[in-house]
């Protein structure tokens, strides 16, 4: 870089937010809980339906269909310092439908109620802007992998992965949030590379 950039965010991505593994507020470091208040943006993945009852309940005991209350949700944020307001969450994952169609609908009802931005939602298009600060970013959310049929996800989530059909007019920074392969990996397959 020749000179310093005009303008400059801070943007923090920390993945999924889930209440799987925990039914309380996480503790959190912090130093963390610092750096996230501070930012100007942070992006994560709501891994999680947002739900007052989960209609899969024999599946979400078990683990293996993901809920969370508004509650949970709401708490966990505060506990590791995420202001809603300067929060986007992707609902493009494998797991936004595991309360069905109904639970799929409540998540969005229940992250407007809360003032959270949503991205990865098949009806905003592949790209969604998002303005922080004066420089606008285009978030392009997307997930490969489902845990319900594909006719469930079509029309509802987005997995439009291939860059060469994403707007980039009107965007200073047009940033990818792929929700990528196999479940309690850290780094993706070598197919997935490719």
């Amino acid at each position: 870089i020749d000179s310093a950039p005009r303008q400059t965010v801070r943007l923090a991505f920390v993945g999924d937010i889930s209440a799987v593994a925990n039914r309380g507020a996480p503790d959190c470091d912090p130093a963390i809980k610092a750096l996230l208040g501070a930012v100007d943006l942070v992006i994560g993945n709501c891994e999680s339906p947002v739900v007052d009852r989960p209609s899969a309940a024999l599946g979400t005991r078990l683990g293996t269909h993901h809920a969370m209350s508004e509650l949970f949700l709401a708490e966990a944020l505060a506990a590791v310092g995420i202001a809603r307001e300067k929060l986007v969450l992707s609902l493009a994952n494998n797991h936004v439908l595991d309360q069905g169609i109904a639970g799929f609908d409540e998540t969005i009802a229940a992250l407007l109620r809360l003032g959270i931005r949503t991205i990865g939602l098949a009806a905003d298009g592949p790209v969604v802007p998002v303005q922080v600060g004066s420089v606008d970013i285009g978030f392009a959310a997307f997930t490969l992998w489902r845990n319900a049929d594909e006719n469930l996800f079509s029309g509802r989530v987005s997995m439009d992965s291939d860059p060469a059909g994403w707007p980039r007019d009107g965007f200073d920074l047009l940033c990818a949030v792929p929700h990528w392969d196999w479940e309690f990996r850290h780094f993706p397959r070598d197919e997935t590379r490719a």
